[in-house]
């Protein structure tokens, strides 16, 4: 019962930094709109897949290791950017195609497994994440919390994750919204694909 506080906080402070805006939320609006709400939830899985690998190298360490690293760092800081700003030019340069509102004439999907990478990637390489996690398992989180509660919260960032770009899935999946989408793709793609870059530049230029 000691550590429900705790649980509680780390809750409250990893739902906030998920529902803000950033390349997750960036890509989950993407994926949903462009293909479909099967897609949309695929790329939440990616991303609780990212957390689940920002929390292992959390648990292990290795976060204190790459926040000392300039050159690890930075690594990861530049692949990141490279590939939200990637993401971004084949939003920018894909061009419209129309939707029929019959059940058969969809627009071509990407599979699930695609879906899931992009989600993943587009987590595991933010390196916002790696310095969120690094202050949650050295400020908030004490060294001497057990292993248990340790895992018990870990389970939860993730499902967090998960269920929260799965709503944004589906929410971006409804009729109506999408029927606004294909009225203005071209601009929706732009501008979706302008953000991404946008991000990925910011990404680039982050300091530790």
């Amino acid at each position: 019962m000691e550590y429900l506080a705790l649980i509680g906080t780390v809750t409250i402070i990893h739902l906030l930094a998920v529902i803000s805006p950033g390349p997750d939320f960036i890509m989950a609006c993407r994926n949903s709109l462009t293909y479909s709400r099967k897609t949309g939830i695929y790329t939440a899985v990616g991303f609780g897949l990212g957390i689940a690998v920002h929390v292992f190298y959390s648990l292990a360490g290795l976060a204190l290791i790459i926040s000392k690293s300039i050159l690890l760092f930075n690594v990861i800081k530049f692949l990141g950017a490279g590939y939200l700003i990637y993401i971004g030019l084949k939003s920018i340069l894909s061009k419209s195609s129309k939707i029929e509102l019959g059940e058969h004439d969809k627009k071509e999907d990407i599979t699930s497994f695609t879906a899931v990478r992009i989600g993943f990637l587009t987590n595991v390489l933010n390196p916002k994440a790696t310095l969120f996690f690094l202050s949650l398992f050295t400020f908030v989180i004490s060294p001497e919390t057990p292993l248990l509660i340790m895992g018990i919260m870990s389970v939860i960032m993730i499902i967090n994750t998960m269920l929260w770009f799965s709503l944004v899935a589906i929410f971006l999946s409804q009729k109506r919204i999408r029927s606004i989408f294909e009225r203005f793709q071209n601009v929706f793609n732009k501008t979706l694909g302008g953000l991404l870059i946008a991000l990925g530049i910011k990404v680039a230029l982050t300091q530790k």
